[in-house]
């Protein structure tokens, strides 16, 4: 089975099109997004349509969680609780109704997707987990693949029943050995951070063991414009250039 999976959308319909276009070429399974859809962009309506639209199931992220429970807002900065409070406005009932539904995880197709730490956290890290959190997080989740999102960076971990092993992705292929376990960070889509400012998603053939890091260019001046023009900190359009 081949999958395509998605993190950190963020709003940013553009770099979303691009991917699913891409996507398209490849004709995975199933694609599946791992949260953050909204948040720091300017079309949050559009791409919760567009996932729609798509058959497209996502797990919860923190954006999502605060923009439906504002008391969340405390674990973000100043800027951040802008865009959330902006992106409250720009959404209609129906859609803030199913964000709000939207799962701490899922377990689909042999593997675990989850916004920040397996089996079911939202919230936290991948880069600031300690060995021994990771260790809890690898033995608690049934899956021997998890795919996380939250930082942006293609990053991942893998554990064979004693040490961690931390590890960099790159963008091509990368083999998952069988004989560990893993926690994949896929990159972003609408926001990278990696110091390469294309779309990034992941492509999983699960029987080959092989995970393919796709980078994508799209406008992003389009959306960057688009940002201010929406009343957005101009914070999160200079991040996308």
């Amino acid at each position: 089975m081949l999958l395509a999976v998605i993190a950190d959308i963020h709003a940013n319909l553009e770099a979303f099109e691009a991917v699913l276009a891409d996507i398209d070429r490849h004709r995975p399974d199933a694609v599946l997004s791992l949260g953050d859809n909204i948040g720091y962009g300017p079309d949050p309506e559009a791409v919760l349509r567009l996932l729609d639209v798509r058959g497209i199931a996502s797990v919860r992220g923190n954006h999502e969680w605060a923009v439906v429970d504002p008391g969340r807002e405390r674990g973000f900065n100043f800027q951040a609780r802008e865009a959330l409070r902006r992106t409250r406005e720009m959404l209609p009932p129906d859609l803030l109704a199913r964000i709000a539904a939207y799962p701490a995880s899922l377990s689909l197709y042999g593997c675990r997707f989850v916004h920040g730490l397996p089996p079911n956290d939202t919230g936290t890290y991948l880069f600031a987990a300690g060995d021994a959190t990771l260790r809890r997080a690898f033995l608690k989740t049934p899956e021997p693949v998890a795919f996380v999102g939250h930082t942006h960076m293609l990053e991942a971990a893998s554990f064979a029943g004693r040490e961690v092993e931390r590890y960099a992705l790159s963008l091509g292929p990368n083999p998952l050995p069988l004989a560990r376990r893993h926690i994949v960070n896929v990159g972003s889509a609408g926001q990278p951070r990696d110091g390469d400012n294309r779309a990034k998603y992941g492509l999983f053939d699960d029987a080959a063991r092989v995970l393919t890091i796709r980078a994508v260019p799209y406008d992003i001046e389009a959306v960057a414009r688009k940002i201010i023009a929406r009343g957005l900190p101009r914070r999160y359009a200079d991040r996308l250039r």
